[in-house]
């Protein structure tokens, strides 16, 4: 917002401004929204918007929301929520524990925009910093797991072992169609199990170790440590279920494992769980990182993202994505599964907690916590009190007590919340104390005198409880990396290093289409690190957690409003959960019809690339539908498929705008199509940045629809994650959203199992919205769907005469997206997309989307946030890619198409001050290509990597020191 040198206002209303924050988010002002407006051709936003959006979809009204808030009021108004938030101190285990995360790390990732506002690591020369974080996280995972392999993280713990699941479909040789499940499990990682197995038409058999060794599975899932806190030897039940052809998974406490034997000693082919013990809060239920371990021999199969070593072409060490040829986005429905389920930032948080605390430190912390088991489960054992009782002799962190009686142990619980403690209430006589890094010496002495009515002092020495069968031998974490950054000072220093390697948003715009990379305010972040959003365990008894529940159902409202839908279900953390979430909802919908036969599911081409791969997931028939030249939905080829299909249409997919950047004029058409045939339209919300306020999907038609929290509204990437999906419902789809075994979700049905671990997915994380929607009120949120559109236009507008526009609307307007295609100058000139996402990164900037939806194609979306002298710089940097790429097919100045900066690039620091240049353009060239680079220049940290050898010699565990060297 420009602001006047001698401003005057004359009402208090002036004064407070509190519609301040909609300028601090929107990148430019109405005189350069004018500016905007004037060069595309338009003399004020409406006519612009009445060409741009078609009227057949136009909300012609307000959203029922309030105006903006100040950034202080919101603030103010989310604190009084949060301090109707009870934090107790947790004791209840169940998968989720307290910690302390270190203050470097909390101050120099979590809180810093260069790590969250980073995108996925898929231009992997300016994300080595990222990379090298997630390598050392796979490294954590490999040790502690004694597997040979490990992805870069996934969703939680319940999705991965949904995972687990179907890679052992995958990659058994067993006929059989059963999956077996120890009944020591966590109850909410069954449910999801029960979840994704129905829709794959598997059965789940729940049994003891004899039901495991006496049937005939695919595969079998292990809990390690068990519900009830028991460490049992896995050893001889994966030795005899393998036997059978089982594919064996085992679910692993990360941080047992640092004392426990390891799942790979015991026979196990996966081990997966939580990285949650490893410094990250709690949150009401995530975000967390989960792990995925398995062996080299199913590298292939396995769900997620892995991170690779190769190099570059100056034969430096350089990392990178690898095995992409699995991205959902590019197998489409024949991907392994829909991978866009990372939590980057969390597993770099929790990779960082291991690097800080090296071997000593984290078994020093597993010890200590075990310690304080053993200690207390003597003291019940000691108090020769016939009712108390301990259940288990062999437990990590966890000790069971049998009370007895019910009456007692009510008594205990309730004293227990009374004093400011919550256990876990395992049935009637029950009750389990889960010690965490957290325990103290206080606790100790309450816990105690709760239970013996006697209080005691931890005893001198420590002592272990644990056989010494069950206790590892072998070394972990003896890399360099996680033995060298003990000290402040050190720490402090390396993670700089690694953020210098990274371009984040905090640097220049990350223009990938239907990402939207905008702004991540700071008063939208605060919040996440409070108390009491940060340290609530996800079963915490509902009377403490009034305050998130009404910050939840705030946000829900919020949602309802812009939607247009009639229930929102907070529980998907990804966007790839929404999908799921969604079409969930709708298989439910038929089933409760009694046509359990509508399996079929319409995807358009121009849908989101992720679609297919969910639709396949939930066990439906994928067909494709063709695309117009302009981008639309083929309407002759919709209705033919619609009519083939009529008996068992399920549902339709589509992403609105298309994934084409078009606002396509027949939407309420097409879905009038779907629902006259019996199916339901599942509306992507990818593109939902240039509907706010504009319009509603439940007004168009749309049944059910997935928000992407962590693009529309403003939750930060993270390098690839954390991400929410909410999903809208119209009534009838209500009742069937996703329920929780444990901690009920008001609206669903009783029967209606959950697709996350926490009934609300990553909760700490919601604040981030509820903050956004609050500070651009009624009017910003417009505000900032109409400037969305204005700056992709105005960008198209200015490359067109460069590069061809793809797809545009009956007036020539694109969305707020536009696909510039790339193919009729590769074929001039041999310079290919890939050339010019490279180039980029010399002229400090982030590729556009590359070769998605369209192969040989950059998708741009600069969203609302970025000022117009910023996209003035991208333009004019595509621009001279342009002349670039001419100059080198004209030969000038003895430029070639085998040797110009345009396949050479990325250019280093290290390649620029070579001694030995022998390229025919100059080394200013190289670098500083236009003259804002020179001013604020950022290096690649490694040259243009090489994916082939990183794909045939894959190795995805931290190299040697010297390799960086």
């Amino acid at each position: 917002m420009t602001i006047s040198q001698n401003p005057t206002f004359d009402t208090f209303q002036g004064l407070f401004n509190e519609a301040e924050f909609v300028y601090r988010h929107l990148g430019s002002n109405e005189t350069k929204q004018a500016d905007l407006l004037s060069t595309i051709g338009y003399k004020d936003m409406a006519s612009f918007i009445n060409d741009t959006v078609p009227e057949p979809v136009r909300l012609h009204k307000d959203l029922d929301l309030p105006l903006a808030m100040s950034e202080h009021a919101a603030l103010a108004k989310l604190r009084a929520m949060a301090d109707n938030i009870t934090v107790n101190k947790s004791y209840i285990g169940q998968g989720y524990s307290p910690v302390r995360m270190p203050a470097v790390i909390q101050r120099n990732v979590l809180e810093n925009p260069g790590w969250y506002t980073a995108y996925t690591p898929y231009q992997a020369e300016i994300a080595q910093g990222r990379l090298e974080a997630l390598l050392n996280f796979q490294q954590v995972c490999i040790d502690l797991t004694g597997l040979e392999m490990a992805g870069a993280s996934l969703l939680d713990e319940a999705t991965a072992a949904a995972e687990a699941m179907a890679m052992s479909k995958r990659v058994s040789k067993s006929k059989s169609n059963q999956f077996f499940v120890d009944d020591r499990i966590y109850p909410q990682t069954l449910d999801v199990i029960n979840t994704r197995a129905k829709y794959f038409g598997w059965e789940v058999v729940v049994g003891d170790f004899e039901t495991a060794k006496s049937g005939d599975y695919f595969g079998a899932l292990f809990q390690y440590v068990g519900v009830e806190g028991d460490v049992k030897d896995l050893t001889d039940v994966i030795a005899a279920v393998k036997k059978n052809k089982t594919y064996v998974s085992v679910v692993s406490d990360i941080m047992s494992l640092v004392l426990l034997k390891s799942p790979a000693d015991m026979g196990a082919d996966v081990a997966l769980g939580s990285t949650q013990r490893f410094g990250i809060p709690m949150g009401f239920g995530g975000p967390h990182a989960a792990y995925f371990a398995f062996s080299d021999k199913a590298k292939r199969s396995a769900p997620g993202r892995i991170i690779g070593v190769s190099k570059d072409s100056q034969g430096n060490t350089a990392l990178r994505m690898a095995l992409q040829t699995r991205e959902q986005h590019i197998r489409r429905e024949k991907a392994n599964s829909n991978i866009c389920t990372s939590q980057v930032l969390l597993a770099n948080l929790a990779g960082m907690y291991a690097v800080y605390h090296g071997p000593g430190g984290v078994k020093r912390i597993a010890t200590r916590i075990h310690a304080f088991a053993t200690a207390f489960a003597n003291v019940i054992r000691e108090a020769n009190d016939s009712n108390l009782s301990v259940v288990h002799d062999q437990f990590f962190d966890t000790v069971v007590i049998d009370c007895g009686s019910e009456k007692l142990a009510t008594q205990i619980f309730e004293n227990a919340d009374n004093v400011g403690y919550n256990l876990w209430r395992l049935d009637d006589n029950k009750l389990c104390v889960a010690f965490s890094e957290t325990s103290d010496q206080q606790d100790f002495t309450v816990l105690t005198q709760l239970f013996v009515s006697k209080s005691h002092d931890l005893p001198e020495t420590a002592s272990l409880s644990l056989d010494s069968a069950h206790l590892r031998t072998d070394d972990i974490l003896t890399h360099p990396v996680f033995n060298t950054h003990h000290t402040e000072h050190e720490m402090l220093r390396y993670l700089k290093s690694l953020e210098d390697k990274d371009l984040a948003m905090n640097r220049s715009m990350i223009s990938l289409g239907s990402c939207t990379m905008k702004l991540n305010a700071t008063s939208e972040m605060l919040p996440i690190t409070w108390p009491e959003f940060a340290n609530v365990h996800p079963f915490a008894p509902r009377d403490q957690v009034t305050g998130y529940i009404d910050m939840i159902d705030s946000l829900q409202d919020q949602l309802k409003a812009i939607t247009g839908f009639d229930d929102v279900s907070m529980q998907p953390n990804s966007g790839a959960s929404g999908e799921y979430a969604g079409l969930l909802a709708i298989r439910r919908y038929h089933e409760s019809l009694g046509e359990t036969n509508r399996d079929v599911c319409l995807i358009p081409m121009s849908a989101h690339g992720t679609n297919p791969a969910t639709a396949m997931m939930m066990g439906m028939q994928v067909v494709v539908v063709k695309t117009d030249e302009n981008g639309n939905v083929d309407i002759e080829d919709l209705t033919a498929k619609c009519e083939e299909h009529s008996a068992n249409l399920g549902a339709l997919m589509i992403t609105y705008p298309s994934t084409h950047g078009v606002f396509e004029e027949g939407i309420r058409h097409i879905c009038d199509l779907i629902h006259k045939h019996g199916g339901q339209v599942y509306m992507d919300g990818a593109n939902m940045n240039a509907q706010v306020g504009m319009m509603q999907p439940a007004d168009v038609g749309a049944d059910v629809l997935h928000m992407n929290l962590h693009k529309t509204f403003c939750i930060p990437h993270g390098g690839g994650g954390p991400g929410m999906g909410p999903i809208g419902m119209k009534a009838h789809l209500a009742p069937f959203m996703a329920n929780h075994t444990l901690s009920p979700v008001h609206n669903a049905q009783k029967d209606c199992s959950a697709v996350s671990a926490a009934p609300y997915g990553s909760a700490s994380i919601l604040p981030i919205s509820w903050m956004y929607i609050a500070m651009m009120g009624r009017d910003g949120l417009l505000k900032a769907t109409e400037l969305a559109l204005l700056n992709a236009n105005y960008v198209a507008a200015q490359l067109k005469d460069h590069y061809p526009v793809l797809y545009a609307g009956k007036n020539g307007r694109v969305a707020h997206e536009c696909i510039i295609d790339i193919r009729p100058l590769k074929e001039e000139t041999g310079i290919s997309e890939s050339d010019i996402a490279k180039r980029l990164m010399d002229y400090g900037f982030h590729s556009p989307t590359m070769s998605f939806p369209v192969a040989g194609t950059l998708m741009i979306e600069p969203t609302e946030s970025e000022s117009k002298e910023e996209l003035d710089r991208f333009i004019s940097a595509l621009k001279s890619i342009k002349a670039e790429a001419m100059k080198a097919k004209a030969g000038e100045d003895n430029w070639t198409l085998e040797d110009n900066p345009l396949v050479n690039a990325p250019h280093t620091a290290a390649m620029v001050t070579n001694s030995e240049w022998t390229h025919p353009y100059s080394r200013d060239v190289a670098a500083f290509p236009l003259p804002y680079v020179r001013a604020h220049k950022f290096w690649p940290s490694v040259a243009r990597i090489d994916d082939a050898y990183g794909d045939k010699n894959l190795m995805c565990s931290c190299p040697s020191i010297e390799n960086y060297m």
